[in-house]
């Protein structure tokens, strides 16, 4: 077993940041409810990931009830 210094966090994989980063942007009211978030293709290359990366960052939001997704509409934020 390694040591270690102190309380450590484990790393965390990079569609939690974003997914983070999106409910941050909602709860500020960046995002209001009822309004739609930016399309795939522009969350792709705002945080230059791949379009998996993207989509489980979508499906966390929607777990917790901060999104839905209307087919061929977009993301919105949960009203």
């Amino acid at each position: 077993m390694l040591p270690t210094e102190g309380n450590t966090v484990p790393p965390r994989y990079r569609y939690e940041q974003i997914a983070d980063d999106l409910a941050e942007r909602i709860a500020s009211g960046e995002f209001p409810p009822g309004s739609k978030l930016p399309s795939r293709r522009e969350l792709i290359e705002h945080y230059s990931v791949t379009e998996p990366v993207i989509d489980r960052a979508m499906q966390v939001l929607r777990i917790k009830g901060m999104t839905e997704t209307l087919p061929g509409v977009g993301v919105f934020v949960a009203e």
